[in-house]
């Protein structure tokens, strides 16, 4: 076996392994001694079988296995006797005019990890914005519960329509006297006085009884979240099916009984507990963005093309899904192809995050014990029918890369965390509404992975560039920063058999996935909502 380096060029490496018919021959020489002793044919006594027949029945397969176990030897001494560390599978071709009885050439491609100095966790400094759980926040949670075990009751047919009643409505919306995508509907609840819907939506049903039709005049807002409807005068042909006269429950301790507990008062305790919660991850997420901040603010090195290109991938994947299920499917791809370069650089950042907290994490000795990865795996298992539960099990335990996609976002925690124990930090008291505009904002004083070669790529929290402001889609791709790396590099995969009786390519290895269920969002209502700008 002969290795020849053929590339040596920042992240990139490859190599030329020749494997000569000689190393093949042994291989199969050794195959055929172990296995003939187990072969049975006509005419011969058990394990008498001579050698030469044994090849000459098995020899094709033999060939073929003997190739690819030396290929697979020849890039693990690769990455042993040059100390490389893969950034992502190595690419493995064997070259098309290889024949059994020839030197087979094999090319071997890969970009390593680059040497990065563990970050210096000293001098860390970090605000902690606190929201309190106000009184105020508990009852108008406990009010959201009443709501929704309202009982409701269908008024007379000659009961007038007013403020607070719900009505069962069809309608058709039209823009220039055409009905538009989406603009049609049957059966929709509307609470007058709600303000859920267009303004001057609800206001013109004041007065209607059941059975009634008419024709309602109304104007999308400017930021309309459907383009094609944005600041355009329309009209809804109304049909009035029902008018219901919602009885809301009054919030005592009946009530609270009525829901298993013992009282009012421990609903709301359940309640504020619930807020807390909901406050401190937001807390968590404005902190962890300021942490990464500072590490991205001071470190530059060059990350693997191909760690960006995966990343990139998957970051352009959940944006093309959300925007399949956007009201104006078109719009929103549009708006992302606008944005395409500022998406690539966000996959640079989680790269070179991830990264930096995978060196940290190693540094430090952080680890994801045995206890907690069993029970991540039965955690992920839960989600399959039973059947199949065990089958998914089987499968992470088999596949270094499926266990290192579910271990990623524990460890990304552990690293974080100790990063944060660490650090300086100052508290801060500040309502919701503020520590949410802390998060949504980039520089504002009161705004507010660990990611590495076999964590799996599953990632959904980053920051947007700096440059411009967020669109809908990127507020949302910075809620998520890459998810950790674990301890491991990544080893190469075996070859892919090669045919023993036509020339073949071995493919390039590949990393499947874990075949989780997708969750599917549901689609949106085609009313004539208006929706909030989000940012």
């Amino acid at each position: 076996m002969q290795i020849v380096e053929t590339l040596n060029e920042g992240l990139k490496r490859a190599y030329t392994l020749t494997i000569t018919p000689a190393d093949i021959d042994a291989r199969v020489d050794q195959e055929v001694k172990t296995m003939a002793p187990q072969v049975r044919m006509p005419g011969f006594r058990p394990g008498k079988v001579p050698a030469n027949l044994v090849r000459k029945m098995h020899g094709e397969r033999l060939q073929g296995d003997a190739l690819n176990t030396s290929i697979q030897e020849g890039v693990q001494k690769i990455l042993a006797d040059n100390k490389l560390r893969p950034a992502m599978q190595p690419s493995v071709e064997l070259g098309e005019d290889f024949a059994f009885g020839k030197d087979a050439e094999i090319k071997v491609e890969l970009e390593v990890l680059p040497e990065v100095a563990a970050p210096s966790t000293e001098g860390l400094k970090l605000e902690r914005l606190i929201a309190e759980v106000s009184d105020e926040q508990v009852e108008e949670a406990a009010a959201k519960i009443a709501s929704q075990q309202a009982a409701y009751e269908a008024y007379p047919a000659e009961h007038e329509a007013k403020t607070g009643d719900t009505l069962v409505v069809d309608f058709v919306g039209k823009v220039d006297g055409e009905a538009f995508e989406g603009g049609t509907g049957e059966d929709m609840k509307v609470e007058i006085g709600s303000g859920n819907l267009i303004p001057g939506f609800e206001d013109q049903l004041i007065g209607v009884k059941t059975g009634d039709e008419k024709m309602l005049n109304v104007t999308f807002p400017e930021d309309y979240n459907a383009e094609n409807l944005k600041g355009k005068a329309a009209t809804f042909d109304i049909v009035v099916k029902s008018i219901l006269d919602s009885s809301k429950p009054k919030l005592d301790d009946d009530f609270a009984k009525g829901l298993g507990l013992e009282g009012l008062d421990k609903l709301k305790e359940l309640l504020k507990g619930q807020i807390e919660q909901e406050h401190n991850g937001l807390t968590r997420t404005y902190m962890k963005r300021k942490l990464l901040d500072q590490l991205a603010a001071s470190h530059d090195f060059d990350v693997p093309p191909s760690m960006v290109e995966a990343e990139f991938n998957q970051i352009w994947q959940q944006l093309e899904h959300e925007a399949g299920h956007d009201e104006d499917p078109e719009a929103a791809k549009a708006e992302m192809e606008k944005d395409k370069d500022d998406y690539r650089s966000i996959a640079v950042r989680r790269v070179r995050l991830g990264l930096l907290l995978s060196e940290i994490g190693q540094a430090n000795n952080v680890q994801v014990s045995d206890a907690e990865m069993n029970r991540l795996i039965m955690q992920a298992a839960q989600q399959y029918s039973p059947q199949d539960r065990e089958r998914f099990v089987q499968y992470v335990r088999q596949e270094p890369m499926a266990a290192a996609q579910l271990r990623a976002p524990l460890y990304e925690d552990k690293v974080v965390d100790f990063l944060f124990d660490k650090a300086e930090i100052t508290d801060r008291t500040v309502s919701r509404a503020d520590l949410e505009a802390a998060i949504e904002d980039e520089d504002g004083d009161i705004k507010p992975h660990v990611h590495g070669p076999d964590c799996g790529h599953d990632h959904s929290h980053d920051e947007k560039p700096k440059a411009k402001k967020a669109a809908p889609k990127k507020a949302a791709a910075k809620e998520a920063e890459p998810t950790a790396a674990v301890e491991a590099d990544v080893e190469a995969k075996p070859a892919k058999k090669a045919s023993a009786k036509k020339a073949s390519k071995v493919e390039e290895a590949s990393v499947e996935d874990v075949p989780a269920a997708e969750e599917k969002k549901p689609a949106k209502k085609a009313a004539p909502k208006a929706k909030k700008a989000e940012a």
